[in-house]
């Protein structure tokens, strides 16, 4: 065979290698997400429990990068805390590791059989897990096929004179190799992938075993360098994240890398099977980074706070950091990119809602135009989102794909009505109120701070409904829905009541109290409408309202 076509059969099984990892990662994904997402997010207890939450996410989902996309949407958010964040990012890179030690034996025998598996699962069944999982399955199946394809392809490389020479000179730089291996693994956006490259051309006998070593290193530096150059436009606390484990694993692998002959002689004596050799090499090193650095996660934390100052806030902030038009093709993945904006929105809006009460109590009118400032930036974050996502639906959706776009499309719209409703409503009747210099009876004004703290309450369910889906809380979303209409109408007839004896500063602010109580109850609305199609996928809907057994502990 000629070189040509050893270099284009090598070629192919790394290219068939790299869709298949993709393969499986996106049927994990699109099956699993949401559950993986969950137990990250529930990752604070302790950095045992954080470290094997990472590890077990990136087990199955074959990535310790996309375990950091995901976490880093947490921290983002601050549903996660630096320390923890950390934690969870060692245990990541301890269970990518697990995927490449099953990979490295010789199953080939089993490949036939996951791929019929997998074809069966993802033509012959209807129901959207079990086809994932069908496309789990022919992704194994075709990574078995591909590491067969690139061991078969390296070993007549060993009698290459040239391919020789240039290893050899390459052992002797093992710096440069290990930059080498971190720009390629940068470069495929799989250190799984990478290593498991790796791996084949060890067991086709072309590479030795010191410059395996140094190129393991690089794969793993490579494997931090990838998250972290794709998290460059995120928050600071989301970028702390990839920060922190980009710089455990450079240090690790700047710390072995002297001694990486040495350990090669002396893993040889344990092990004659490069592939092995390699394979165990890798997890042995990510599991040192656990046991070095899991005790150090408080303090990289504080020093990772210190190093990286917090961004100035300006014009930045009116732009998208999440969406990442490389995710397009990969629905589940841009998903979570338009999710983590969304919540986003809803932060601004949350800001705003929260601090229009203080518009009405203060003499600010700086603090007026601030808050409209905020509703530019939800109007123009909402347009993107909206954007994104129907350029996302050109790919081919499951059903359930289609429904989370529907629902973020719906819920950033409430947001941005919501915003509207404060722009031109509340904060409108604020600026009235400082204009005509009156102010609103005692009775009138706990009458409205209590009904916008009930109305901010609900705003806070509402983003916990959107993200969690939990047809309990969204129940309860609708529920108070109704509890809070009786306190509008309440306090609307206390209001007339208290016009009808005719006191003054009650005749003076009648229109503006009663316009606040409106747009109040009107954002209300916007917020429960994030339940609706929760609870009607469930069958907890009659119609427009709840079945007989919430009507009866509700309002």
């Amino acid at each position: 065979m000629s070189a040509q076509a050893l270099l284009l059969e090598l070629l192919g099984g790394a290219a068939l290698l790299l869709w298949a990892t993709r393969m499986v990662r996106t049927g994990i994904l699109r099956a699993y997400g949401g559950s993986l997402r969950q137990v990250l997010a529930r990752a604070t207890g302790g950095p045992i429990k954080a470290a094997a939450a990472g590890v077990a996410s990136a087990a199955v989902l074959q990535s310790s990068t996309a375990t950091a996309l995901l976490l880093v949407s947490f921290a983002s958010r601050g549903l996660i805390a630096l320390t923890p964040a950390l934690a969870v990012m060692l245990g990541a890179d301890l269970g990518s590791t697990l995927v490449v030690q099953v990979l490295s034996f010789d199953l080939r025998a089993v490949a036939p059989a996951l791929l019929v598996i997998g074809v069966a699962l993802f033509m012959l069944t209807r129901s959207p897990k079990s086809r994932q999982m069908g496309r789990v399955s022919i992704g194994l199946g075709l990574m078995i096929l591909a590491l067969g394809l690139i061991v078969g392809a390296s070993e007549p490389l060993r009698e290459s004179e040239v391919l020789r020479t240039v290893l050899t000179a390459l052992a002797g730089e093992p710096l440069l190799a290990m930059i080498l291996a971190a720009l390629l693994t940068w470069l495929a956006h799989s250190s799984v992938a990478m290593v498991l490259l790796i791996v084949s051309l060890a067991a086709g006998g072309v590479l030795p075993s010191g410059l395996g070593l140094a190129l393991i290193l690089g794969a793993n530096v490579g494997a931090g360098l990838v998250p972290f150059v794709l998290t460059l436009g995120e928050s600071r606390d989301g970028r702390l994240v990839t920060l922190g484990n980009l710089g455990f694993r450079a240090l690790g692998a700047l710390a072995v890398l002297p001694f990486a002959g040495l350990l090669a002689e002396l893993l040889g004596q344990f092990e004659a099977d490069p592939a092995r050799l390699l394979a165990n090499f890798h997890t042995a090193f990510n599991f040192a980074l656990l046991l070095v650095f899991l005790p150090l996660t408080g303090f990289a934390a504080r020093l990772l706070q210190k190093v990286l100052p917090a961004r100035e806030e300006g014009e930045a902030d009116d732009q998208p950091r999440h969406l990442d038009d490389s995710l397009l093709d990969r629905p589940a993945m841009a998903l979570a990119c338009a999710t983590r904006e969304a919540l986003r929105v809803a932060d601004v809006v949350e800001t705003m809602l929260a601090e229009t009460i203080e518009a009405f109590r203060a003499d600010d009118p700086k603090r007026i135009a601030e808050l409209r400032a905020l509703d530019n930036r939800v109007d123009r974050l909402h347009e993107a989102i909206k954007l994104y996502l129907s350029r996302m639906s050109r790919e081919p959706l499951t059903e359930e794909e289609s429904r989370q776009a529907f629902d973020l499309i719906t819920f950033t719209t409430n947001l941005e009505h919501i915003g509207d409703v404060i722009d031109k409503g509340l904060l409108e009747l604020a600026a009235k109120r400082q204009k005509r210099k009156v102010a609103f009876s005692e009775a009138g004004w706990r009458e409205l701070v209590a009904l916008h703290s009930r109305v901010s309450e609900q705003m806070q369910l509402a983003v916990a409904v959107f993200v969690t889906r939990d047809v309990d809380m969204a129940r309860s979303l609708v529920v108070q829905k109704e509890k809070i209409r009786d306190q509008e109408r309440a306090a609307a007839e206390a209001h007339m009541e208290r016009l009808r004896s005719g006191r003054p500063e009650t005749i003076e602010t009648s229109a503006l109290h009663l316009d606040v109580l409106r747009d109040l109850k009107r954002i209300n609305s916007h917020l429960s409408a994030v339940a609706y199609p929760i609870l009607e996928a469930e069958g907890e809907l009659r119609g427009s309202r709840l079945r007989k057994r919430v009507e009866s502990t509700g309002a």
